[in-house]
């Protein structure tokens, strides 16, 4: 295997006799936003269990050159993971919180915790259960993001938070922790809030892999046009993976150049990765915008 990251090749994870993640195979080079989506039930949170050593599987899985189940206490000192429901003890205080990874973590940094944390409006005195349900999660980021690591793997970290809960973890985020040479693994719903930090996209779909990409691929991949409806007819005669409604009219997008003659009858548009998501990972009645 190389010197990427993450490396899984034919990588399935069981429960029973269900195949939840389904020989897939991907890499994770160094300095990456990866963007992991999928319906709920798609396999997201097993492959993530499966990168810190909490789920066997078959296949081949390095992460940082090491096997994830056997080598997982060396593993944890330059992986960080955070999962969908992040819980710190509610009588802690936040200083103490600080003590306390000071004397788990190997590679934890007491200053750079508290250098975090200046950028919130968490005082060190608070108490965990006087903090907001968004405070809470931004002092998870700092205890985990002071920690000398390689790769962070998110599994929904800004869940249930408002708006400007979730602009301010990822603005911590990459503003504090992402350096060119670390990566970041990120699951979550709200895809439009976080394409423009991605650097690449995981597309899961019932456990299969749909798509492995850079963001700057897709746009040389992906084509968007759109259209009137005069010309739906020969849109969809191209047979384009996905016909959608944009503001002003339609569209339809390919996977590849269509032929010039179908161009001619529409205008570019970039794709989405919403879009481009329910393509790929087509399921009736869904909502496009919760992903």
């Amino acid at each position: 295997m190389s010197q990427a990251l993450v490396e899984a090749r034919n990588l399935t994870l069981r429960y029973g006799p269900k195949a939840a993640v389904d020989d897939v195979s991907f890499s994770i080079p160094k300095g990456r936003v990866v963007g992991l989506l999928g319906h709920n039930g798609a396999g997201k949170s097993t492959l993530m269990k499966a990168l810190v050593g909490l789920q066997a599987g078959s296949g081949e899985l390095q992460v940082l050159g090491l096997q994830p189940q056997r080598q997982r206490v060396q593993l944890l000192e330059s992986v960080c993971y955070i999962p969908d429901v992040a819980v710190l003890p509610r009588w802690a205080r936040v200083d103490e919180l600080i003590t306390l990874m000071s004397g788990l973590h190997p590679r934890f940094s007491a200053d750079r915790a508290r250098a975090l944390l200046r950028r919130t409006s968490v005082g060190l005195r608070d108490k965990v259960k006087a903090l907001s349900k968004g405070m809470v999660v931004q002092v998870h980021l700092a205890l985990v993001a002071a920690i000398d690591a390689r790769l962070m793997i998110l599994d929904e970290p800004t869940l249930g938070l408002d708006v400007l809960s979730r602009k301010a973890f990822y603005e911590m985020l990459i503003d504090e922790w992402c350096d060119g040479e670390r990566s970041v693994l990120v699951s979550t719903h709200q895809v439009e809030e976080v394409e423009t930090l991605l650097s690449d996209v995981l597309m899961l779909n019932e456990g299969r892999l749909a798509l492995s990409i850079s963001l700057e691929d897709i746009d040389k991949r992906f084509v968007a046009l759109g259209h009137d409806a005069a010309v739906a007819a020969e849109m969809e005669a191209a047979h384009p993976l996905l016909r959608y409604r944009v503001q002003g009219g339609n569209a339809a997008l390919f996977d590849g150049e269509p032929p010039p003659a179908v161009q001619a009858l529409g205008r570019r548009l970039r794709p989405s990765l919403v879009d481009l998501f329910v393509a790929l990972t087509r399921q009736p009645q869904v909502n496009r915008t919760q992903f």
